[in-house]
Formats: C-alpha cells, structure tokens, sequence
C-alpha cells in the first residue's frame, strides 16, 4: 500500500507539518509572555503614566489590529461631562478595545447613582457609541444634617453638588425623598403658589406642613392634599391670609380653615377660625 492510500492520520508527519505545530507553540508563547510583561507595566503603572515612554502601550499595540479607542460619541449628558462616563467604563481615547464587552460596561453605568438607563454599542473597528440617561433632580433632601438632589423616584444623587439646585424645593423628615414626586408636580401646577413655597416637611411619612417664604406654616391634610393647596393657591390669590398677620394656617378639616395669628403666645394653641 503506498503513502498515499493511507489515512492522513497514518501517513508520516512531514518536516513542513512539524516547523507548523512548533511555530504555533512558540508564537502562543510570545503572546503569553506579551501579556505577562504589559500586566506587569501596568502595575507599575509605566503604561498609565503620561511621562512614560511606555504611556498606553496597550493601546498603540491594540492599533496594530485596528482596535485602538478613536471615535468615542456620548449622547444624553446634562449634569455630568464624558470624562465621567469614560472614567467609569476604563475606557479613553486611545485606549485599547480588545476584550471590550459592552454589556458588562453598561452595567458598570447603570450603578452609577446618577444613571438611570445606559446603552453602548461597539462601532467597529475602533468606536464606542454611548447613550445616558441622567437622573434629573426634583427636589433638595436634608437628611442627617446632609443635602442631595433626588430624582422622581427619590434616588438621592450624591454625586451632584447641591448648591447648584438651591432653587429646588427643599424637602426634610422620613420619607420625604419619595413622597417629593408627587408634591412637586402639585405644586408646578400652581406656579404663583410654588413661588411662595420654599420647604416642606414630611410629618410622620404621612402628610407635608409647607413653609412659605413670608413665614408662614401650612398644614396640609393626609388625604386630599391637592384640593388643599388649591385652597391655600385661592387664599393667597385674593389676600384673605397676606393682608392678617398668620403665623400657622391648619388645612387638615375639609370644613374649616384654622389659623393662628402672629399676636397670639407661641404656647397658645387657640386657633381663630376663618370661614371656608
């Protein structure tokens, strides 16, 4: 039987087959040892350092297989810049994007305090495609002698500076994170009414008491709180409180409207009562 009619597997091995398998070995060697040396300059942060000659090697040899970071296009950012999403993912311009997984860099977004949705895709071969959607602050919350902007579902986002929403209402007491939502947009309904309001208290996370920048206290009902503040909204409106000096208004009866007037002892719990 001649060479040619035996199996492949039972001919001999030719000279060219064996240079094959040892090229194979020694190169998967030079790869393993690539891998060793960059790991070791990053740890020594040789690749990492700007000064460094060796600065983002991984990403010019990544260059070599067209997967060096160079179209990088981040959508949807209003209080946060791209510096803070790339900083998140480990990812810069230049950078390598060998082994990128979108997926595993989303959820990396995503628990970030101030992100709510994120989506990335790799635009290949050397883009990023980013998509945020930022938590917007509603309301200001003082808890524990701290301030954090919350969002519509009370998330508190420490990570913005809360003096730059000093204009926002300034909610306090348990709960009042969550329960923000819904006074807010109560409150945007009326905006001469919101203009006056400039704190609230969550009472026992049951109802808000309202502090008005002239100094009055508002106490709103547990139930119907929104007929309430348009009663409120109409007692400003035609000067039946501004033009009597009311230090405490009790909006809590659906029959009556209690008030206690400037005059009367701050231990003086009578309150004078106003016709509906």
């Amino acid at each position: 039987m001649s060479r040619k009619d035996l199996p492949r597997y039972l001919r001999p091995r030719r000279r060219v087959d064996s240079l094959i398998v040892r090229a194979g070995f020694r190169g998967l060697a030079l790869l393993m040892l690539a891998g060793v040396i960059l790991h070791g300059l990053e740890r020594g942060a040789h690749i990492t350092d700007p000064t460094s000659p060796l600065y983002n090697l991984e990403g010019r040899l990544a260059g070599l297989f067209g997967q060096q970071a160079q179209r990088i296009y981040i959508s949807g950012l209003v209080h946060h810049t791209p510096q803070a999403v790339l900083k998140a993912i480990g990812v810069r311009t230049g950078s390598s994007l060998l082994g990128f997984e979108p997926e595993t860099a989303r959820r990396l977004l995503e628990n970030l305090d101030w992100v709510k949705r994120a989506e990335i895709a790799k635009l290949y071969p050397n883009g990023l495609k980013i998509r945020i959607e930022e938590r917007m602050p509603i309301a200001l919350w003082q808890t524990d002698g701290a301030f954090y902007p919350v969002d519509a579902e009370g998330v508190a986002l420490v990570s913005l500076d809360p003096r730059r929403f000093a204009d926002l209402l300034l909610v306090t007491g348990e709960g009042a994170n969550t329960a923000a939502r819904a006074l807010v947009n109560q409150l945007e309904a009326m905006p001469d009414l919101r203009s006056r309001v400039k704190a609230a208290a969550r009472v026992g996370n049951r109802r808000w008491n309202l502090y008005l920048a002239s100094g009055l206290k508002v106490l709103l009902p547990e139930r119907g709180e929104e007929k309430a503040l348009r009663r409120l909204a109409a007692l400003i409106a035609d000067g039946r409180i501004t033009r009597k000096a009311v230090k405490e208004l009790d909006l809590r009866l659906s029959d009556r409207i209690a008030l206690l007037p400037q005059a009367l002892a701050a231990d003086d719990k009578k309150a004078a009562t106003l016709a509906r």
